[in-house]
């Protein structure tokens, strides 16, 4: 096994169907789509991602449209067209079987998305501070408030809170130079995903994606002041999976831990892997009474 310091992301510049797209490529082995989050890019990542690489898989990490110089969408900002240019990405750098998709924040959904629309491409999923989950607050008088009522001030005034910790002043510089950057180059981009993600309810697919078997982790930290945990809790019950909490980890806290992220992640889709040999197995073979039934 390579060390995380002995693998580097490469950066790569190609086109899809005559547009500019950028992504990062690190390691060999079954491939690890990494989708980032909202107003960053792939290279805001660039410290965690080869921890993931260096355990023997190849990591692609794209900068979705309209961020990092890939060329924005044309027309309507959508979950599918996203996640058709996912496919069509990983089609053009020659994935040629099911990878695991990571997403971050936004990229969650997209993520999500992908596996909806584009089942063939996904073998797991793992949501790190994700959105999709469309609840904001539960109860109260007025019952479960959605995430498309959160006010826009709201969600300014809880995004610099993050990076205040004195864990994610080493990373912060990178994050303003991704904001800036593509505020800068794509502003439509921006806002467009911006009310996006902040409407974005992918629970239905997500717990049909869980009943067809696909194996989905779903990752929080406590401190997330940006995705509520009434989200989080929301895309749990849609997964039927109880989820995992980073104690005092924010909603970005991924920049601040890499290595830590990279052990969580690998050994997610190690579980997810384990589970769904056995569960094949016992698919294969009802009658060996190891807990697992056979499916219909």
């Amino acid at each position: 096994m390579a060390r995380s310091l002995d693998v580097r992301l490469r950066w790569h510049r190609t086109t899809l169907d005559g547009s500019p797209v950028i992504y990062g490529e690190a390691g060999d082995g079954p491939p690890v789509v990494f989708l980032h989050g909202w107003g960053l890019t792939a290279r805001s990542y660039a410290r965690a991602l080869p921890t993931i690489a260096a355990t023997g898989a190849r990591v692609i990490a794209p900068a979705l449209p309209g961020f990092g110089r890939s060329a924005p969408l044309d027309g309507d900002y959508t979950f599918e067209k996203l996640a058709r240019w996912v496919d069509d990405l990983l089609d053009h750098v020659g994935v040629d079987e099911p990878a695991a998709i990571v997403g971050h924040s936004f990229g969650g959904a997209v993520a999500t998305a992908t596996a909806w629309h584009h089942p063939e491409r996904v073998r797991a999923l793992v949501l790190v501070n994700s959105v999709g989950g469309s609840v904001w607050k539960t109860g109260g008088q007025r019952g479960d408030r959605q995430l498309a009522e959160r006010p826009l001030w709201d969600w300014g005034l809880r995004l610099p809170s993050e990076f205040t910790g004195r864990d994610y002043r080493k990373v912060l510089p990178v994050v303003v130079r991704d904001l800036v950057g593509n505020a800068l180059t794509n502003p439509r981009a921006i806002w467009r995903a911006a009310e996006l993600a902040r409407t974005a309810d992918l629970r239905t697919e997500l717990a049909t994606l869980a009943q067809r078997g696909l194996p989905v982790s779903i990752l929080w930290g406590s401190e997330d002041n940006v995705v509520p945990e009434a989200t989080f809790l929301a895309l749990c019950d849609a997964a039927g999976a109880p989820g995992d909490i980073i104690e005092d980890a924010g909603h970005s806290w991924l920049l601040a831990d890499p290595e830590g992220f990279g052990d969580l992640v690998t050994n997610s889709l190690a579980v997810q892997r384990t589970l769904t040999e056995r569960t094949g197995a016992a698919t294969r073979d009802p009658g060996r009474g190891d807990g697992f039934e056979a499916s219909a």
